[in-house]
Parts: C-alpha cells; structure tokens; sequence
C-alpha cells in the first residue's frame, strides 16, 4: 500500500471519529445534565426545572441520534479499511465493543423511550429512573470505548501467538496503566463542554433580551459546574501527562517539542515553537527554564526523554500534536477564566447584564468541543507510528487498498457528512436560537406533558397545570 494511500485512510478514520466524538460528548453531558433538572423538579416543584428539561431533551435525543448514526460507520471501517487492525488484535477490541453494545447501548435504548415519551405514560418516581438510567448508560459506554482505546495506548494482559493477539486476562486488559485517568479526563471534558454549550446558549437568548427564570437559571447552573470542574481537569491533566510519561515517553517529547537533552541541564517547558520533523529541531522556540521538569517530573533537576532518543521511524509528528496540545490547554485555561469571571460577576450581581462577558460566554459556547478534538487529535497522533503501542504498527493494520479507492471514499463521506450532519446541526443551532419556553412541559408535543392527560398522574398531583409550584425567582 502507498503512504499516500495510508495517509488517506487515516485521514478518513479522523474525518469520521472526529464527527462521532462530538455528539457522544454532548450526550454524556447532557444525559447528566437532564437527571439533575429532574432531580431538582422533584425536589423543589420549580417549574423552571421542568421547562428546561424539556428544552433540553430535544437537544439531547437529536445528538444522540446523529452520535447512534456515525457510530456505525467507524465500526464497518474496522472491517474495510482497518482489516489488518481486525485480524491482529480484534480478539481484544471486538469483545470490548461487544460489551459496550450489550451493556450500555441497551440500557440506553431500554429507558430512553420511557425518558423521551413517558410524561403522560408512567409516573414521576418511574420516568426519573429511566432519565438516570439513560444517564449511567452514556457513563457506561464511556467506560468499554476508553477501556477499548486505552488498551491500544498501553496494552497488557495478552499474548501474541502466530502473530495473532490473544486475552489472557480481561481484568488487565480493561484496567490497563492509562485507561483510569484517560476515563476521568474524556467524561470532564464531556461535563466541561456541555455546560460551556448550555451556557452560551443562555448567554445568547441574555443578549437578545430574552430574560427569563429558565435562561437565568441554565445559565447559572453551567457556569456553577465549568468553576467546579475545569480546575479538576488540570489535575487530572497532569496525572495524566505524567501516566503518559511513564508509558509513552515518545509522545510526551513530540508535544513538548523537546528534540535533546543538554548535560545537567533541567528541560526547558517551550511555550512556542514551530517543530520541524525533518531539520530536528524547533524554529522559532520561546522557553521557560526548567519548568518543563517541574511539571512533567516534578523535579528541578530531572530531565524528560528527547525526541532523538527515538529511532526516526518512531517518532510522532511533532509539529501536529505541539500544537493540538497547546490549543487544549489554551482552551481549558479560558474555561477558567471565564468561570472565576462569572463568579466575580455573581458578587456584583451583573452576571446576567454584563454584556462583554455575555459575549464571551457565547464565543467559549464551542471552546470544549474544540478541545476535545484536539486533545484527540493529540492522543492518537502522539501514539503514532503504532495502532497498538509497540504491538501493531498503523502500516500493517491498514487495509491495501488504492490511492484512488480511499480517496473517492475519503470524498464521499466528507459531502454525505456535512449534508447529513450539517443539517442536523444546524436544526440544533435553531433550536438553541428559540430558547426555553415557560410553561413547555404543559405543552402536548411528544416528549411534553399533555394537559388533557394530567390527571393519569394520580401519585403526582404537581402535575396538574392549576397545582401551585414555589416561585422560580431570579436567582443568581
């Protein structure tokens, strides 16, 4: 097979992961986002809980169709384009994604019909269960996708036989050395980016003079957790930098653009560079001494391994994930600058009037999205020249197929998908252009209340549209 060939092929895994990533994401944000709403319903009888939930449902069941819709397609290319990968190490990976079918999928499908149109249909107690239940299924399938993927960055609890990966233990499979902090990592970055979504979606109906209990509330709700969870990140950033370190020393020194080591001397941290793969060195480096063996050490004198301690042929491209790991971390450091403005806003009480930082909640609505991708893009990437690290090389996990082949499927999916995918997103984006609507939960659509059938609700006579609810309030 020709590199250009096989530079296509991963070019199309990313297209495609890189759509499917993005609903997962919200959907597990949200999932948890949903059950709070409700929880919070239940035990307060706020009917601006109700209004958001069901506001934000329809959110949630479009984004999880469009994430149902491309998952399917990166499971066949496992088979088409990716035989090799199958054929080696699918006695490992095809159980993983088995598992996550038979666990979390049907739990999800299980409940969510009851979640989506079971307000006239069960009672309170039962529809809460089933919005929890469709919450720990998104937790669930997190699990089995980032066990699968982990196992790949840091394999263990198998043996190689012909050729041919064999399970001789699942527990270790599944509990490899990253897989505990890359779970935590990519379900924060979930939370993170959807309540950077939820907020920017309330920021934007603040600036548009549409101020509501609803809006003021999903507002303050998004930003209360991007202040409680994106300095959590940092930490579990770092515990995962220094797993990384220990497993992947390789990729540690492409994203640190880190090509020697100078006798004695601690490792500069390179705040900017421009790595040049072919030349072997950084054009352009502006460097902290010694900070980069504060971090990634925690030492003033130790050093991290150097890209040319590494064969040629095993080096990541430095110049791609340098950078892909400095717009996650730039991104994360504005998620909390944003969140320590919101609570210094929240002292004023001006942080539903303040219209430059409305504008900034809005600009950061993507920001958690676009740090995913990149802290993606930065982990597989970095893993490279290798599928499986030091197992399987992406060379010989390929399918051969043509240049001409890969690229006119290469071609196809990227116009089916921003057809398909952009149409749904822009229906999401209209969505979120409307708003909250008081009183929604009592409006007769598919996923709402239907006042005609209030009274089937006899253990619950909150739901009656005349039943009196305490006052929502402005809060802050």
């Amino acid at each position: 097979m020709s590199e250009l060939a096989l530079t296509l092929a991963r070019i199309q895994f990313g297209f495609t992961i890189s759509f499917h990533i993005v609903f997962p994401a919200i959907t597990i944000g949200l999932a948890s986002y949903l059950a709070v709403l409700e929880a919070s319903w239940l035990k307060t009888r706020q009917t601006v809980y109700l209004d958001l939930y069901h506001f934000w449902v329809k959110l949630f069941s479009l984004c999880f169709g469009m994430g149902v819709v491309s998952g399917l397609v990166m499971a066949y290319q496992f088979g088409t384009n990716w035989s090799g990968f199958s054929n080696i190490a699918g006695s490992v990976t095809g159980p993983l994604l088995a598992y996550e079918v038979l666990t979390a999928f049907f739990l999800e499908a299980g409940f969510l019909g009851v979640m989506l149109f079971g307000w006239n249909k069960v009672g309170p107690g039962l529809h809460f269960t089933a919005t929890v239940m469709v919450a720990v299924g998104t937790l669930v399938s997190a699990t089995w996708i980032l066990a699968s993927n982990s196992w790949m960055q840091t394999p263990q609890g198998f043996e190689l036989v012909n050729g041919k990966v064999i399970p001789v233990d699942w527990l270790k499979i599944i509990f490899n050395p990253s897989f505990p902090y890359r779970l935590v990592h990519m379900v924060i970055a979930a939370y993170l980016a959807t309540a950077l979504f939820v907020s920017a979606a309330a920021a934007w109906q603040l600036l548009r003079g549409k101020d509501n209990a609803a809006v003021r509330k999903m507002m303050s709700m998004g930003l209360w957790l991007i202040l409680l969870i994106a300095p959590l990140q940092v930490v579990i950033g770092d515990m995962h930098g220094l797993n990384t370190l220990q497993h992947q020393p390789a990729k540690i020194a492409a994203i640190e653009g880190h090509w020697e080591n100078r006798a004695n001397e601690p490792t500069p941290l390179i705040l900017m560079a421009w790595p040049d793969m072919a030349q072997e060195k950084n054009h352009f480096a502006l460097e902290i001494p010694v900070l980069g063996s504060l971090i990634l050490r925690h030492s003033l004198t130790e050093q991290i391994p150097a890209l040319k301690e590494f064969p040629a042929n095993e080096r990541p491209n430095a110049t791609i994930v340098f950078w892909t790991f400095r717009i996650m971390v730039g991104l994360g450091l504005l998620m909390i600058l944003l969140a320590v403005t919101s609570l210094w806003l929240r002292y004023k009480k001006q942080l539903y009037q303040h219209k430059a930082f409305l504008r900034f909640a809005v600009a950061m609505g993507p920001a958690g999205v676009i740090a995913i991708l990149a802290g993606w893009l930065t982990t597989e990437i970095g893993r490279q020249p290798w599928v499986v690290y030091g197992v399987l090389r992406t060379a010989d996990a390929v399918t051969p197929h043509t240049t001409s082949e890969v690229a006119l499927t290469l071609t196809l999916f990227v116009l089916i998908y921003l057809a398909v995918f952009g149409m749904g997103t822009m229906y999401v984006l209209r969505l979120i252009n409307t708003g909250p609507k008081t009183g929604e939960a009592l409006q007769g659509d598919a996923i709402s209340i239907n006042p005609s059938d209030v009274d089937e609700f006899a253990l619950a006579p909150e739901f009656h549209p005349d039943a009196k609810t305490p006052s929502a309030g402005k809060d802050q």
